[in-house]
């Protein structure tokens, strides 16, 4: 296997080496946008991240003559498997070198210790979950990642399928600038949109804001491929995280007689300040943020869910109407949509119908 091994990333330089290899990987990569070296760190505590209170992950380094040449994360998520009536492991976290021998030895490495679980199936990557970044990158190589989205090279497509991966599913990435917006499409659509209405999230009430649209969360998702229910810890811990780049009028929920049914979720695309920051907020990576963050004219639309029961004509219309018109009095030019599942038909045509165009595809392997 070219001199390489497979190690279990557990003596604290194999961890610190499994954590650096990235910013190795994609140093002089144009569109790579480096995470904090701190929220990877905390991502991967169990004292820290309540994900690891529920599933279990094992993370794997690849090494070529002592160096690190790839990583991967095995996964194994019983709340997933409850949920789905499964027994599906994941990978995630997914790096290597062109190399498809290192591909190979690394996911034989997730797949034997998944196999202690059971797992009939392996999918991914997952980091950690569809609740978080997840897909590959597989078109649209050529533009920098919104917040919250995956960036990788295209030669990983090649090294997943040597490994013996196959596609299960495409995600999509829509992009739409606010002046090409089909405003005569969407606002009659939201004009059918009766008994419900639509308000920004009340940020004097954050907490309980924030528990109304979990249960809206797990209650409008809970159908769609590749969900897991977010647990409450996850949610507040995801939310505790967004805050400070939160803009409270992008934050929409649609009532009906005074309950939370739906709501939908844009984020500043905060890449474009992080980017400058080199993944460290020391010596200058926080300034430099600050200084960027005032120069943001994009955003990503994350979420937009609607409860079983309530999903009557013009509800998501309306929650978009509300977004984009908050959107352009913030003086944002440009939004992502993402990520769509390519067979969700009515979400594909309703941004289509916005004017929206696919610019990015990410995709979700599996090795069964």
């Amino acid at each position: 296997m070219s001199g390489i091994e497979v190690v279990t990333a557990e003596s604290s330089e194999d961890r610190q080496a499994f954590l650096d290899y990235p910013y190795t990987l994609y140093r002089n990569n144009p569109h790579w946008v480096a995470p904090l070296r701190t929220d990877q760190k905390h991502l991967f505590d169990p004292a820290r991240h309540p994900f690891h209170q529920h599933a279990q992950v094992r993370c794997f380094l690849a090494k070529r003559n002592g160096c690190a040449v790839g990583r991967v994360a095995g996964i194994w998520d019983p709340n997933y498997n409850e949920f789905h009536g499964e027994k599906t492991g994941f990978f995630g976290f997914y790096e290597s070198e062109d190399d498809p021998d290192t591909a190979r030895v690394l996911f034989g490495a997730v797949r034997k210790w998944l196999g202690e679980f059971g797992a009939e199936q392996m999918r991914g990557p997952m980091n950690p979950s569809t609740n978080y970044e997840c897909g590959m990158l597989v078109d649209g190589f050529d533009s920098d990642p919104y917040v919250m989205m995956p960036y990788n090279p295209p030669y990983y497509v090649h090294l997943m399928e040597s490994a013996g991966l196959r596609k299960a599913k495409d995600l999509l990435a829509y992009i739409l600038r606010t002046d090409q917006l089909q405003w005569d499409k969407i606002t009659r659509v939201a004009s059918k949109a009766e008994r419900f209405s639509v308000r920004p999230i009340r940020m004097q009430e954050f907490w309980p804001e924030v528990e109304r649209i979990w249960k809206v969360y797990n209650a409008a998702w809970k159908k769609n491929w590749g969900f897991v229910p977010a647990t409450r810890e996850e949610f507040l811990f995801l939310a505790k995280e967004m805050r400070p780049v939160l803009e409270p009028e992008l934050i929409q929920v649609g009532e009906t007689n005074g309950e939370a049914v739906a709501f939908a979720l844009a984020l500043p695309n905060v890449n474009e300040a992080l980017k400058h920051a080199h993944g460290s907020l020391f010596p200058l990576g926080l300034l430099k943020i600050l200084y960027h963050r005032r120069h943001i004219h994009s955003l990503r639309v994350l979420t937009l869910g609607v409860v079983a029961g309530r999903r009557a004509a013009g509800v998501a219309a309306a929650l978009y109407t509300a977004m984009a018109n908050a959107a352009i009095r913030l003086g944002y030019t440009e939004g992502e949509f993402s990520w769509v599942l390519e067979d969700n038909v009515l979400m594909n045509r309703s941004l289509r119908a916005l004017g929206a165009r696919v610019y990015k595809a990410y995709r979700i392997y599996e090795w069964t």
